[in-house]
């Protein structure tokens, strides 16, 4: 077996979804557009808000990953939009659009054979890329899983039901 192959495999996975769980594409299909400023229950933030969280988050990360001299957002205010600003069409979709090219991004940096999962990072020592990439999909796969119910506590189903 083909243990490197087999990771990328299976990290490739987990970054798309849909194993265990709802994909990002399923979590934003059909989002209706008059709902994306509506406030989550007993919360601070919209579901534009959460969307624009996380496409700034992968970003970041990816940003770390490819580029020595990003410098990461103020934390946490710099992770989020401002907390009243309010979403268009066009910011919601360019939110759903960014996230999905960074996260192709990403998915390239898993499937590249030249990409050293564990070797130290050059200008981070401290980091390896395997960390990152882990991070990047269980910081997705919980925020789709929060649209998710979101979408159920506010009842805007998504279009596939589990």
């Amino acid at each position: 077996m083909d243990v490197d192959k087999a990771m990328r495999q299976e990290l490739l996975a987990l970054l798309r979804g849909g194993n265990a769980h709802m994909t990002f594409d399923e979590a934003v299909s059909g989002f209706p557009m008059e709902e994306i400023n509506r406030k989550v229950p007993h919360g601070s933030y919209t579901v534009w808000h959460l969307l624009d969280h996380m496409r700034i988050v992968q970003w970041d990360i990816l940003e770390f990953v490819r580029n020595p001299r990003h410098v990461s957002p103020d934390f946490p205010g710099g992770y989020w939009p401002p907390p009243d600003e309010q979403a268009t069409r066009t910011k919601w979709e360019k939110s759903v659009e960014g996230f999905r090219a960074d996260l192709a991004a990403v998915q390239q940096i898993v499937q590249n054979p030249q990409t050293d999962f564990f070797g130290p990072m050059p200008h981070a020592k401290e980091y390896v890329i395997f960390r990152e990439m882990l991070l990047v999909a269980d910081h997705n796969a919980f925020h789709v899983g929060e649209l998710v119910a979101l979408r159920r506590v506010l009842n805007l189903k998504p279009v596939k039901e589990y």
